[in-house]
């Protein structure tokens, strides 16, 4: 265990150095800086503020100046929000994009793993193929296509629910709804696939011909082994929405890490935009890596060695 962790961690330093390294060719090789704007600053100005946070330097003096920063946690500072670090905008919005990310995923899960597990059992009947048509929308839809009908709907035509900012329990409600569609599609499907896989299996034949009962069996019996490819893709879900989604959040003016995300790419905020980029990163290297962990827990055959095929 202590090994393969160890191999784990220093795997996810390297690839967290690529990532840095890429984002960062990627961003100067666009023309223009964070401080280029329609009316230009006068070259005085511009030579003052550029001294101020070393873009003046060469690109190798900068990137390496970053990487050092970075390894000490030290995302650095906003070029376009006066007084705030990476560090800080990260802590202020984070929450709330947790927030909206964990309501999204409970209902993702829970939906649909519960309708999968319903659309295996009853294969090939109108519910099953009902479940299928709304799984098919749902992939299909794009969330900003859906977040748009979800505020016609119930913001405008039905005066329900709040159509935009984040100021209590019913502003969730439209944007997670968005956020969760197209995971709980996908969850759906996967479910059925896996569960109709596992009713095939000998011991649910001798669990039936036992007198089993029917939601024993596929929640005692089936569905423990046909989580597997379902928690496979839990692990980057699960990092995707706690980060929050980038355009649900700037559809719904959710003050999350998306948006600012979103945001720094317009302002051409270099330190926001790659210090988002390494947060995200490193949590879907930490939910991969708990993902692993939970495989012999779920079926004890599987060890963390086999896990990657060595």
């Amino acid at each position: 265990m202590f090994v393969y962790l160890t191999k784990r961690l220093v795997g996810a330093c390297v690839v967290l150095w690529v990532i840095i390294t890429i984002t960062f060719g990627l961003m100067h090789a666009i023309p223009g800086g964070p401080f280029t704007q329609e009316k230009k600053l006068p070259p005085a100005v511009m030579a003052t503020v550029e001294a101020r946070y070393h873009l003046d330097d060469s690109l190798w003096d900068q990137y390496v100046d970053y990487v050092k920063h970075a390894a000490v946690l030290d995302l650095g500072p906003s070029y376009k929000y006066p007084g705030k670090t990476v560090n800080d905008i990260i802590a202020e919005t984070m929450p709330v994009s947790a927030e909206l990310g964990l309501a999204a995923l409970l209902l993702a899960i829970g939906v649909g793993v519960f309708a999968g597990m319903v659309a295996a059992w009853y294969k090939n009947t109108w519910i099953d193929y009902s479940m299928m048509v709304g799984a098919t929308l749902g992939v299909s839809v794009p969330s900003f296509i859906l977040a748009a009908v979800l505020i016609q709907l119930f913001a405008f035509t039905w005066p329900v629910l709040p159509a935009a900012m984040w100021k209590g329990p019913a502003y969730a409600i439209l944007p997670a709804l968005a956020l969760a569609a197209q995971p709980t599609a996908f969850i759906m499907r996967l479910t059925r696939s896996s569960v109709l896989d596992a009713l095939a299996q000998d011991y649910i034949r001798t669990a039936r011909s036992r007198g089993v009962g029917t939601w024993k069996l596929l929640w005692h019996h089936a569905l423990r082994n046909a989580l597997l490819p379902v928690v496979s893709y839990i692990g980057p879900l699960t990092a995707a929405l706690l980060t929050g989604s980038f355009i649900v959040e700037t559809m719904f003016a959710i003050p999350g890490l998306g948006r600012h995300f979103v945001t720094s790419i317009y302002n051409r905020d270099y330190t926001v935009i790659l210090g988002i980029t390494i947060f995200y990163s490193f949590l879907i290297m930490i939910m991969n890596l708990l993902i692993d962990v939970m495989y012999p827990l779920l079926d004890p055959r599987i060890t963390l060695k086999n896990t990657k095929g060595e």
